[in-house]
């Protein structure tokens, strides 16, 4: 079972898709989010779910106060459901605008025109290390300056390539799961770096 776990939808109960997805588990979920909460970094922020699967991340983001929240995978149907759930159950005057796109990530974040505060991307544990590479290269322009970027991998799986522009915060393992905390490196964007 997938549920919200705090905010105005905790204990929601989220559908999942049937196959082809692993749902981040409540615990690493909760560490992500008291990590960001100790940040200040999710209410009043605009945040990306790359390969979404449920929209659990980005939908827990939007319940604990998140002003924009976009969530993206070719299998959208089961995030869509999910994301208007959470959009009837919220108070008047906290309603966040919740996006959803079925498109790639890829070609979703080369048509992109929008700035984030705080990206989720939980790829398939057999997604290549360079492809992961390859998302963040394409991320990394549209980060907003402070941005956090939370990434899920198999521990198995070698460390990616980080892009220029991107920086490792800190990693930190869960059995299984690995999660990289990035964050912008060198010059912000927009800074005249001449």
């Amino acid at each position: 079972m997938t549920r919200i776990i705090a905010g105005f939808a905790g204990s929601l109960r989220l559908a999942v898709p049937g196959s082809g997805t692993r749902p981040t588990s409540d615990r690493v979920r909760e560490a992500i989010f008291s990590a960001l909460e100790a940040r200040d970094a999710i209410a009043g922020m605009r945040c990306l779910d790359l390969y979404a699967g449920s929209g659990a991340l980005g939908l827990e983001a939007a319940s604990r106060g998140a002003a924009h929240v976009t969530l993206v995978d070719t299998k959208v149907s089961v995030a869509k459901q999910n994301a208007a759930l959470i959009a009837k159950g919220a108070p008047r005057g906290v309603k966040p605008v919740i996006e959803t796109s079925g498109q790639a990530v890829q070609p979703y974040l080369a048509a992109a025109r929008t700035f984030w505060d705080l990206v989720f991307i939980d790829p398939p544990y057999e997604l290549s290390s360079d492809e992961v590479t390859q998302n963040l290269e394409a991320l990394t322009p549209r980060l907003a300056p402070g941005a956090v970027v939370v990434l899920e991998r198999s521990s198995r799986s070698p460390e990616p390539v980080w892009p220029s522009g991107l920086v490792l915060d800190r990693r930190k393992d869960y059995g299984d799961t690995v999660l990289y905390w990035l964050e912008l490196g060198g010059h912000e964007l927009g800074e005249d770096i001449s």
